[in-house]
């Protein structure tokens, strides 16, 4: 296991395209982090850097205290679950979790040695003499996790290994990654675009934005107090509502309204839209201007509410309060959080 430290790293394939401006963060020893984003912010490619896959433009990468800037991605001491699982279909379970051993000259012994610890670690020892073809999608990733495990790496680095997964498996085995990380206390970095992966595997998490860490820090924290717009219409299902408020972006968090008297409204709005969900019920509408008459739809933002299940919401006006506790403002102009 070992610390790793990013000091402002950066990458650039040309002067003009830059994907990378300057990320720094000190991951600690046996810490999980996950790396957030959507699609193109560059998440992957800040992960690829610490692999080794991409070359850096500046900055400095660190693992357990050595800089391996110029090192080749075999000398990082590294191990990497892509999202693919990349079995060899020819070769059984135990061959291809025992492969990476093999042609690095480790004895039959100690390859026998760990790929079944390996294998009890993941409940894949009844399946160690079977092909890829006869394993469920579910199996093949642990495969793909258990060749990484017998490297016993300083860090392991995940690139969106559950994106290939149906719903159902995807729940399962982020049960099963955050068990792992408890047994072995491996370092780890994770990429997801999946802000529940996020929120349920992290200890800390880093939300990028266009090359860039928007925001770093603990799921809830990050949830309970985004830094920026971004991070407040990225982190949350629906996510933050803001709303324009005298110069200002007020957000204010879907789960925080709650159906009020008209005296009592501190937002009316307009539904367009019910979504019954069993415990909960989303409301989406439109705010109404002061004087009642609803402004362009196309021109405000959307407003959505979540409401108990039972909550008899239905198409029409209807008003809504929140508690100033809950309340987060925001600068229009730089996107970024404005404490009060």
């Amino acid at each position: 296991m070992a610390a790793v430290q990013l000091k402002d790293v950066r990458k650039s394939y040309t002067a003009d395209l830059q994907v990378i401006h300057g990320v720094s963060m000190d991951i600690r020893d046996g810490e999980f982090i996950v790396i957030l984003g959507p699609s193109g912010c560059g998440k992957s490619t800040l992960l690829r850097m610490v692999a080794g896959l991409e070359t850096i433009t500046a900055g400095e990468i660190a693992i357990g205290g050595r800089v391996v800037n110029n090192l080749e991605p075999k000398d990082r001491d590294i191990a990497m679950v892509f999202q693919n699982y990349a079995l060899y279909p020819h070769m059984t379970v135990f061959d291809n979790m025992a492969y990476g051993l093999r042609i690095r000259g480790f004895s039959a012994a100690e390859i026998s040695s760990r790929v079944n610890k390996a294998a009890e670690i993941l409940e894949l020892k009844k399946f160690l003499d079977r092909k890829p073809r006869a394993l469920s999608g579910g199996q093949r990733q642990r495969v793909a996790m258990g060749r990484a495990i017998v490297r016993e790496p300083q860090v392991f680095l995940f690139d969106e290994p559950l994106s290939n997964l149906d719903a159902k498996l995807r729940v399962t085995m982020r049960g099963e990654l955050a068990a792992l990380h408890r047994r072995l206390g491996t370092t780890s970095l994770f990429v997801t675009h999946d802000q529940v992966e996020a929120m349920t595997l992290a200890q800390r998490m880093i939300v990028m934005n266009a090359g860039r860490a928007e925001q770093i820090g603990a799921p809830l924290e990050v949830y309970a107090r985004p830094a920026s717009v971004f991070v407040a219409g990225f982190i949350g299902s629906p996510p933050m509502n803001l709303i324009p408020r005298d110069g200002r972006l007020l957000g204010i968090r879907p789960e925080h309204l709650e159906p009020c008297a008209v005296s009592e409204a501190m937002l009316s709005i307009e539904v367009d839209l019910i979504e019954p969900l069993g415990a909960d019920t989303l409301v989406y509408g439109h705010e109404e201007t002061p004087g009642g008459k609803a402004a362009d739809i196309a021109s405000m933002a959307r407003i959505a509410a979540r409401l108990p299940g039972e909550a008899a919401a239905k198409p029409g006006k209807l008003s809504l309060r929140y508690r100033r506790e809950h309340v987060h403002w925001f600068d229009p102009a730089s996107g970024k959080r404005i404490d009060a």
